[in-house]
């Protein structure tokens, strides 16, 4: 097909369609990512959500019917938008904050946020005919939003059934949010006897965050992150707050916190189990990324005789290059003081980091975001050595170009699927980063005014952010800046992660699905251990549902489990806001 085909495509009612749904799910992964360091890729809602508002509008007002091709242009925009978290909201931006008190007022974070997501857009598009028709990269979640819009299309019906599943679980999820808000809910433990750490005359089962907390959210992403995953998160949350925080408490590495049996002391035991937890993370997705590059490199790439026009003409695509470089340079050095020379590097070092993340995407279907910035933090140790502002946001830019350049490539095989125009995505791209600049920026200083005493704590554990936070101070300090005994722990973690990495790649599939996931085990220790359990019931919960009903699973389930996680957080984002107008 080709751009003057006669179809509803580029309208001005799919490109705001999707801005304001964009504007709708942002929030969404704002709070998830503050909440648990995770996000989620917002393609299929998005096209559930514009499918349905404009089946309404033909019923209400006899509007024109919504193409297929409307919906991609929405979902496009929408997704992006909500894909704005990495260029930096739920990491390296509070991290600086935390460590400098650097607090970036909202017009100048909505310009850093969208320039350095800019860089990716660029990226992607050049790299569309290469990563798509050439070597045939699959891009899962683009080929999941496919079969699904293209389903939806043709069945109103299933449509229908979908978006009332996920508004039924998003009127819950909100409404009990507003329940706890008003009247705290109880947290009730599990059974577990109270015991003595050394000199530390009793440990409760609640000081340590083994409780039921009354969160639908995090039922929603249990479903969503499956079983592995799940179980993964209880195994390191047993290891991390049942295990080694009795330990450290007894050896008078890490301080009690209020003499209450019912009290939380996650704040201070944090401190110390994030240095082991950072470490698995780190070194395991290292190790993954490492050995997806030489699989990569190993593996014969297939062409296809004539590849289609380039997305963009040779002068636009160099003139938007150039362009990006430029903004993205000069913003690294008006607002954060870099040096010239370090932030052209940063940007070139992008531009090279996210055509790697955008393959391994491609591949896996998962973006090696956190990945991609440990290598740019690595390189500005030796570059610029004891600089945490340049350690950190030149990261940031990597980040940032790494997400929306994978993000818009997954897009470019669901519009490749269904015979989409990709330059008229590229534009829906655009519009929605800056959707998601201007509104995930708000919805993040309004959440988090405070950044040095509101995060790394039981209400925002952000543990993406202590991640940044931990490898920016060990980069600048060393050694120093790691409190007494967690260096073993961090070699054990580093050889676990390792070795755990390295058998997923290299050993059968049906050897590896019983394996636990290092990264999840990592995550484990610096969330509450209240977040792991409730993640692991719904995972749980939501494989015993798939073996009873598996039909229902496979046609309801993750709208029930997107419906659960919107409610809360909207609800969530939303009572911040009122606080702060209050």
């Amino acid at each position: 097909m080709t751009d003057a085909a006669p179809r509803p495509e580029l309208t001005l009612r799919a490109v705001l369609t999707g801005m304001l749904i964009g504007a709708l799910l942002t929030p969404c992964n704002v709070y998830s990512g503050l909440k648990i360091g995770w996000s989620f890729n917002m393609s299929i809602a998005a096209g559930l959500m514009g499918f349905g508002l404009w089946r309404l509008g033909e019923w209400a007002v006899g509007s024109a019917p919504w193409s297929i091709y409307e919906n991609n242009i929405n979902q496009t925009a929408a997704s992006s938008a909500a894909s704005i978290i990495s260029g930096g909201l739920v990491a390296p931006i509070p991290a600086l904050a935390m460590l400098t008190g650097q607090i970036l007022p909202w017009p100048l974070l909505v310009v850093w946020v969208f320039v350095v997501s800019m860089l990716g857009v660029v990226v992607a598009a050049g790299l569309r005919n290469q990563m798509l028709l050439r070597e045939r990269l699959r891009f899962p979640a683009g080929v999941a939003t496919a079969e699904t819009i293209r389903e939806i299309q043709a069945h109103g019906k299933e449509a229908a059934r979908r978006l009332r599943v996920l508004a039924g679980g998003a009127v819950a999820s909100g409404a009990l949010k507003l329940l706890d808000a008003a009247a705290t809910l109880p947290r009730l433990a599990l059974p577990i006897g109270a015991l003595k750490a050394g000199a530390v005359p009793s440990v409760t089962a609640a000081n340590l965050g083994f409780v039921l907390d009354p969160s639908l959210l995090m039922l929603g992403f249990g479903a969503i992150i499956g079983l592995r995953a799940g179980l993964s998160l209880l195994v390191g949350a047993v290891a991390a707050w049942g295990v080694l925080a009795p330990v450290i408490l007894a050896q008078g590495w890490a301080q009690t916190g209020p003499a209450d049996p019912g009290a939380s002391w996650f704040a201070s035991l944090v401190e110390w189990l994030l240095w082991p937890g950072v470490t698995m993370m780190v070194v395991s997705a290292l190790t993954a990324f490492a050995l997806s590059l030489l699989r990569l490199s190993w593996r014969r790439r297939t062409r296809v005789a004539d590849p289609a026009p380039p997305t963009l003409s040779r002068r636009v695509f160099f003139t938007a290059l150039i362009a990006t470089l430029a903004m993205a340079s000069a913003a690294q050095v008006g607002l954060f003081g870099i040096g010239p020379w370090e932030a052209v590097l940063a940007v070139l070092l992008s531009f090279v980091l996210a055509v790697v993340a955008a393959r391994v995407s491609g591949e896996t279907g998962i973006t090696p975001i956190g990945a991609m910035g440990k290598i740019t933090q690595l390189t500005y140790s030796i570059v610029t050595p004891g600089n945490v502002t340049a350690n950190l946001m030149s990261a940031n830019v990597t980040g940032g170009a790494a997400g929306q350049c994978a993000d818009l490539l997954h897009d470019l095989r669901t519009g490749e699927i269904i015979g989409a125009t990709p330059r008229f995505q590229v534009v829906a791209q655009c519009f929605g980063v800056l959707t998601g600049s201007l509104v995930g920026s708000l919805v993040y200083l309004l959440l988090i005014p405070h950044p040095q005493t509101m995060l790394i704590t039981p209400e925002w554990p952000a543990p993406a952010v202590a991640v940044w936070e931990a490898v920016a101070e060990v980069l600048a300090q060393g050694l120093q800046a790691v409190p007494p005994g967690a260096v073993p722990a961090m070699a054990i973690a580093a050889v676990l992660g390792f070795a755990l990495a390295l058998a997923e790649r290299l050993l059968p599939h049906y050897v590896t699905r019983f394996l636990p996931s290092a990264p999840a085990m990592g995550l484990a220790f610096v969330i509450p251990a209240w977040n792991s359990l409730s993640l692991f019931l719904g995972a749980a919960g939501a494989a015993a549902v798939a073996r009873a009903a598996p039909d229902w699973t496979q046609r309801r389930l993750m709208a029930l489990a997107a419906g659960l996680v919107a409610g809360e957080s909207l609800v969530g984002v939303a009572l911040a806001a009122y606080s702060m107008l209050g």
